[in-house]
């Protein structure tokens, strides 16, 4: 049996997209920082009938993320999907001009040390599946980028380029890579930003195999 990989879950989007896709029935590898509150939130899935774990890791160290993925595919099963959606931290959204190249360390370590690795370590699966989907989900900076959020803007822009490449190397061998752009926050009840729908779309990007970019909503200009 294979599994979801939710790279920064957490109880909105990623508890959203576990319940989807646990429906489906994949086992669902949650990673995350906080080991207390993925613990509790894959109880309160195994109670909903999802097979889940909980992985504590931080995607800003590269071989720890691997060899915590490598440990959810033993626990769970093969990685079909991954999903990588971690939330940036505050301090990488700095205006331009007083962001240095010091400032760039953590967006770049988040942004795309963080996903590479991810990748590498989850795509032999894949292979050996002869399928796989790998979602990566930003900000609207990642399209347009904003003068007072440097740091997520810059390193979302080399995410986006790093899975574009993924996308038309790999969609040869069954792998299809997509990005969800998600402008401004999520927001429950929201028609196209709320998590279940938002979970509704990856579970369709997933489904479809359709194109690189997807947008929740609208981009404001």
């Amino acid at each position: 049996m294979s599994s979801v990989a939710i790279v920064g879950a957490g109880p909105g989007l990623g508890a959203a997209v576990a319940r989807r896709f646990g429906r489906e029935g994949f086992g669902v590898a949650l990673l995350a920082r906080d080991g207390d509150r993925l613990g509790a939130l894959a109880g309160e899935l195994a109670r909903e009938g999802v097979r889940a774990r909980g992985f504590a890791v931080d995607v800003r160290d590269p071989v720890a993320l691997a060899e915590t993925l490598a440990r959810a595919a033993a626990e769970l099963g093969t990685i079909e999907v991954l999903q990588y959606s971690p939330v940036p931290q505050r301090d990488f959204m700095r205006p331009v001009l007083e962001t240095t190249h010091a400032d760039l360390v953590g967006p770049v370590e988040f942004s795309v040390y963080g996903p590479v690795a991810a990748v590498q370590q989850v795509l032999p699966g894949m292979r050996e599946l002869g399928r796989g989907t790998i979602l990566l989900v930003n900000g609207g900076t990642a399209v347009i980028p904003h003068t007072d959020r440097a740091g997520t803007s810059i390193a979302f822009a080399a995410e986006s380029a790093y899975g574009h490449l993924l996308h038309d190397r790999l969609a040869e061998e069954g792998v299809y890579v997509a990005q969800l752009v998600i402008p401004g926050a999520i927001v429950a009840g929201h028609a196209r930003k709320d998590p279940a729908v938002l979970a509704d779309t990856l579970w369709g990007m997933h489904r479809d195999r359709h194109g690189f970019r997807h947008y929740a909503d609208d981009l404001d200009g």
